[in-house]
């Protein structure tokens, strides 16, 4: 069965880009028979707030979607997310890490490294606390945790493929263009890319349909797929919606929030004509 999901963080209002991709994915599920989850991104609890989650529902709803209840929210995962950084801790894959932000910008920033290079997560981690030895001893508790993703690319015995639409892909030279990425946060306890994986196999999702924005980060997720057994699914990254300018919406853009355009009278159609749907 097609199974795919759409999975918002309630930080902020929806707006035409959320409701393409929600629309599109929800479409696309309709005409294959199969179904669709809605899913809340909240692991950043210090942003998520119940009333921007309450206004998600009532968004989807107003725009015709449906989707099986209850909803999964990944801030009740927790404890999954835990027990497999445990795993890909005790495979060696894992080192804590204790660089802010402004440390990386330094670090890459020197004269002798030259213009730094960017990644999905922006600035390529250099590996400062990158230990020369696999960490040993019991993980530890509220850190930063990279993946060393030398060491996870040396432990595959075939390459890397993904479906996108028609074509197979095969990332190369992931060490050069990702680096080190943070699974695990501080203040989160897991991050996005460990999150979305676990949550889309648990899930069964057969097709993830996102925007192309994400496409980079694809390679981290079959990377974390293949290291932990976990199935590959078919992956449609989608354009994005922009303003007038070319800039990519934002939620802080709220003259172009679904709830906005539900309040001057507008009705699902007039989203879905504004979308190209």
């Amino acid at each position: 069965m097609f199974v795919t999901r759409f999975a918002p963080s309630p930080t902020g209002p929806l707006h035409l880009g959320h409701a393409y991709s929600a629309l599109l994915a929800h479409d696309m599920a309709q005409a294959a028979g199969g179904r669709f989850h809605l899913r809340i991104d909240d692991l950043d609890q210090a942003r998520a707030r119940p009333e921007w989650e309450a206004q998600i529902y009532r968004d989807l709803a107003w725009l015709g979607l449906d989707w099986p209840h209850p909803v999964l929210h990944q801030s009740a995962r927790l404890p999954r997310y835990r027990a497999v950084l445990g795993t890909l801790w005790d495979m060696g894959l894992l080192y804590t890490c204790s660089c802010t932000r402004a440390d990386i910008r330094a670090a890459v920033s020197a004269p002798q490294e030259g213009a730094p290079l960017h990644g999905p997560d922006g600035v390529i981690y250099p590996g400062t606390c990158r230990p020369a030895a696999k960490p040993s001893g019991p993980m530890p508790g509220d850190v930063a945790l990279r993946l060393d993703i030398e060491r996870a690319c040396a432990t595959l015995t075939s390459p890397l493929t993904f479906r996108e639409k028609n074509d197979t892909i095969t990332p190369r030279n992931l060490p050069e263009t990702i680096g080190d990425v943070v699974l695990a946060r501080r203040d989160m306890g897991a991050s996005y890319h460990l999150a979305v994986v676990l949550d889309d196999a648990d899930q069964n999702i057969t097709h993830v349909i996102r925007g192309k924005d994400l496409q980079d980060a694809t390679q981290i997720h079959i990377l974390l797929q293949r290291l932990l057994g976990l199935p590959t699914p078919a992956y449609h990254h989608h354009r994005l919606i922009r303003d007038e300018t070319g800039k990519r919406l934002a939620k802080r853009d709220d003259a172009r929030a679904i709830a906005t355009y539900r309040a001057d009278g507008a009705i699902p159609q007039d989203v879905r004509a504004l979308v190209g749907l």
